[in-house]
């Protein structure tokens, strides 16, 4: 027989793991001239990725240029639509029988393909992703995933031909701090199912970002292994490829191929193509405007610029051309606290000297510079601020400079290769120096403050986002706005001193797909200024206690500065930074407030005094003292699940010492052993998920907020500084027992309440129902 007419197989293996090597031919029942059986490579015999095991030699060979080998293994890169073999379910969480039928129904929310990768689904039921698979020997699973937001839960877990989970310990995911992150895990041979679980718990409205996988790869699959074709849009040059490569940007392949093709001059690719698309003619959208620096006679030019990568034709009819650049204006002043050099560069004013951006000042005697960082004018991006870009298609950083551009007042966002790529600022300050020490114990722990000017212009749903990192790592969205905003001012306070990043993120729309026709979709950053900067540099200069060398020295605490020198603060006072330029001054207390040793705060000491015409009424409120936990009846979302605000009241403190707090446990209730977020203050709530909901060990309390940082004061009245405890919300008091009423106010900053949350907390004695007394929210 001729070798085209038979190919060979192994038998299968023998309980000592060895097989023969057998000869079968293409037609059934051509059983004369075969080849003789010989003895087989072992059973655990494999070949590596870029190979392919040759059945006649029996041994390893490279894959042929044009085609790529897994070895032992599968991958799933590719998802237009769910692959062969995965299972894809969604199923509601165990929902109270007593909800009724109103819960929707939750077979919709499974995971869904976007192309290159998998998203999860972002409401409470349960999406879970299955594969199962049969390794002929041990191997593993890996996968890259992009998990952003801890309020959806994330799974990954394999069971074994028993149904047994493999190791407790990996199945939760940690959530990924800055693009895609790769995992992996060990599988034992035999029959392996693998599962990628999400259930989102989003109490409040906003929508969870999903979870994102790509890339699922196993080996351990297969004995022998073949050599694939690459598939159009990549290639390989070489033998023994394991993976073929993209086509870069503007060249094409067909299937197999060793090399790509260049475009034609009038068509484009993007990097991945099979084929080339005609270029089509460019428009406004394609270009944007910048700024020249200045030059030596303080002038900057206005230059338009094609947006990177430049697809459209200037060729075709009715193309749009580049509009002439080079119109000269005046450069606009240098920021506060900087000054013209002699090269007509903006440098910063020497420490002990201020700026209003025309020319350094030395501070008076009896004065310091307020070191911050002022940013109005926009000619040059500051040397401590970067751009880039995000894409919005396969979340990859594109390392493109000039997602930002200055535009003389404000810094805004130039076109994107895509209008769902992410146009990202970021703003690295070294640290922080205020000027009097933060106590523990302080009212505010405020260490310095942001506050910037913004606009955006939208015609879709865009969205800025405001994100705050520490020390370099997790970069927290503290803020984001959608669709058109007009010119507004936001102001986050930082209370840790470290160093710190903000950034700012803007993304035209949301929907996954290609192209530009929103550039006209802008987000625009006015003004940035950060308060108490290390190292920074002054717009002004503060009041402060001089030392005898001339130089400032900070007060000891409770000390203010006063006609040039230190004074205590007297009792009924506490120290408080003036808003005008932060210099620590002393305020009177609140009603029924002292203040404490170092004049850091003012408290209560859980008692109050009313006096009334003939008597006075002595108040105790001691057993509220510490801390008191309640929580509101149970709520459910639109897919069922229950969960339950969950308060925790500590009325007075321990000396003005907040003693109440609530728990982000959502990555200690899967054990990954991190410390759970905490907030402490007078009064906090965050959402509790019973254990029996989310099937963990503990109650999960997530998304916790402080109602309460400091204490306003307290009274008998219904109103205190603008904050108003409505009394028609309560049942009707005693006509001779009035109700006393405790104050808040809290740094937490939102949009509805832009100068922080208020919490007023209406306390009632009745002596005719002695016992612990009720807590209860109106």
């Amino acid at each position: 027989l001729f070798q085209s007419e038979y190919h060979y197989e192994y038998t299968a293996c023998d309980s000592t793991g060895s097989r023969w090597r057998v000869a079968v031919p293409h037609t059934p029942g051509l059983c004369t001239g075969l080849p003789d059986p010989v003895k087989g490579t072992e059973c655990s015999f494999s070949c590596k990725a870029g190979e392919f095991l040759d059945m006649k030699a029996q041994a390893c060979k490279p894959c042929a240029e044009g085609t790529y080998s897994l070895g032992t293994g599968v991958r799933f890169d590719e998802w237009d639509e769910v692959p062969h073999g995965f299972a894809n379910v969604a199923t509601n969480l165990e929902v109270d029988d007593g909800f009724g039928d109103t819960v929707e129904n939750c077979t919709a929310s499974t995971w869904v393909p976007l192309g290159d990768y998998v998203a999860s689904n972002t409401d409470e039921c349960t999406a879970t992703l299955m594969y199962a698979v049969n390794l002929k020997q041990s191997g593993t699973v890996s996968f890259e995933y992009i998990y952003p937001d801890s309020s959806i839960v994330f799974e990954f877990f394999v069971q074994n031909d028993q149904c047994q989970p493999m190791v407790e310990e990996s199945r939760w995911m940690r959530t990924t701090e800055k693009g895609w992150e790769f995992h992996s895990v060990d599988l034992s041979r035999g029959n392996n199912v693998l599962y990628w679980r999400t259930t989102a718990f989003s109490v409040w409205s906003k929508v969870p970002k999903p979870v994102l996988v790509r890339n699922i790869s196993i080996t351990g699959v297969a004995y022998t292994s073949e050599c694939f074709p690459c598939k159009p849009g990549t290639y390989a040059p070489a033998a023994g490829s394991s993976a073929c490569q993209l086509c870069p940007a503007d060249t094409f392949s067909s299937k197999g191929a060793t090399a790509c093709q260049p475009c034609e001059p009038a068509t484009y690719a993007e990097p991945g193509s099979a084929s080339c698309k005609p270029r089509p003619p460019c428009t406004d959208k394609d270009y944007f405007y910048t700024h020249t620096a200045c030059d030596a006679s303080g002038e900057t030019q206005l230059m338009f610029k094609w947006a990177e990568p430049k697809i459209c034709s200037e060729e075709l009819p009715q193309a749009a051309k580049l509009p002439p650049s080079g119109v000269k204006t005046r450069c606009p002043p240098c920021n506060p606290g900087f000054a013209k050099s002699n090269s007509s560069t903006c440098q910063p004013c020497p420490y002990g000297s201020y700026s209003n951006g025309s020319g350094c000042l030395s501070c008076p005697a009896g004065t310091e510079p307020a070191l911050g960082l002022e940013y109005k004018w926009w000619n040059v991006l500051p040397p401590n601020m970067e751009t880039t870009v995000l894409s919005g298609i396969n979340f990859e950083y594109k390392g493109m400079a000039g997602s930002w551009e200055v535009a003389g007042d404000y810094i805004y966002t130039a076109a994107g290769a895509s209008d769902n790529d992410f146009m990202i600022l970021t703003l690295v300050v070294p640290g922080f120096s205020p000027p009097s020490p933060v106590l523990e114990d302080a009212e505010s722990k405020e260490v310095a403050r942001i506050t910037f000017v913004f606009e955006t212009v939208c015609s879709v749903s865009c969205e800025l986002y405001f994100m705050v990192g520490i020390n370099s790592r997790t970069n927290t969205p503290v803020e984001t706005w959608t669709g058109p905003r007009g010119k507004q001012s936001y102001t986050y306070i930082v209370e840790k001193n470290a160093t710190m990043s903000f950034t700012w993120a803007f993304q035209r729309t949301p929907y996954h797909e290609a192209g530009r026709r929103y550039t006209n979709d802008v987000a625009k950053l006015y003004s940035v200024n950060v308060t108490n900067v290390l190292g920074g540099v002054a717009s002004f200069c503060r009041r402060c206690a001089p030392e005898p060398a001339g130089s400032c020295a900070p007060c000891p605490p409770g000390n203010a500065v006063e006609r040039g020198s230190c004074r205590p603060c007297p009792p009924g006072t506490y120290l408080r930074g003036h808003p005008s330029d932060g210099t620590p001054t002393c305020h009177p207390c609140g009603p029924g407030t002292h203040s404490n040793q170092l004049r850091s705060l003012c408290y209560n000491n859980c008692s109050f005094s009313l006096a009334l015409p003939g008597r006075i009424l002595h108040y105790d409120f001691s057993a509220l003292g510490t801390g008191t936990a309640f929580a509101s009846g149970p709520s459910f979302t639109a897919k069922g699940l229950k969960y339950f605000h969950h308060f925790n009241i500590s009325l007075c403190g321990n000396q003005g010492r907040k003693m109440a707090s609530c728990s982000d446990n959502v990555t200690d209730a899967r054990g990954e052993g991190d410390p759970a977020r905490v907030v402490t203050s007078y009064v906090c709530q965050s959402i509790l998920v019973p254990p029996d909901v989310m099937g963990y060990k503990m109650a999960v309390s997530s998304q916790p907020v402080s109602l309460a940082d400091r204490l306003v004061g307290v009274t008998a009245s219904s109103t205190l500084d603008g904050i108003t405890s409505p009394p028609e919300h309560f049942p009707p008091g005693h006509p001779d027992l009035p109700d006393i009423v405790f104050f808040y106010r809290s740094n937490d900053v939102t949009q509805p309440c832009s100068g922080g949350r208020a919490t007023a907390i209406r306390l009632r004695c009745d002596p005719l129902r002695p016992g612990a007394g009720t807590l209860a929210v109106p």
